[in-house]
């Protein structure tokens, strides 16, 4: 066998395998669909998103990252228009739904490290970075578990199931 095909085939099996590896080092990669979020005042566990919590997250290769959180049983707006819905048809879209993007970061482990939100529809999380003091997302197979501490102290905790 000629020399050349055999350092093309070698070159080609490091090279597949190094992306594999890099991959495979980041844990929150991928689509993620919420299956229960609890928020806890003063040692209560309540529903943060109704009984029928409704979200996805989405972790891209490049370090982006998309979460979507809704509660699945608000009422449609009577306006059927989203600019036009009442005082408080908006105010409980508002504090029962959010949705925010930015990039995040991984460690040498491929863990969670922190992100930066680049945009929210709460606009006052625009431009926060959160570290793991502030947030935590462990992975346990195709389960997440992400706790995030707001500033006051009260923690949400969200449960994550892979989407394949």
């Amino acid at each position: 066998m000629p020399i050349r095909p055999v350092v093309l085939a070698l070159a080609l099996g490091i090279s597949s395998s190094a992306v594999a590896q890099t991959a495979a080092q980041n844990q929150i990669v991928g689509t993620w669909r919420m299956v229960s979020a609890t928020i806890d005042p003063g040692g209560k566990h309540i529903a943060a998103y109704g009984d029928k919590p409704n979200g996805l997250l989405v972790f891209t290769p490049d370090m982006h990252f998309v979460e979507v959180l809704t509660d699945a049983e608000i009422p449609r707006f009577a306006s059927n228009a989203r600019g036009e819905g009442t005082d408080d048809e908006n105010r409980m879209a508002m504090s029962r739904n959010i949705g925010f993007f930015g990039t995040y970061s991984v460690d040498e482990r491929g863990e969670f490290n922190g992100n930066r939100v680049e945009g929210a529809t709460f606009p006052n999380w625009v431009g926060s970075v959160r570290t793991r003091d502030d947030l935590t997302l462990v992975v346990a197979g195709d389960r997440m578990t992400e706790r995030f501490r707001r500033p006051e102290g009260t923690e949400i905790r969200i449960e994550w199931q892979r989407v394949k």
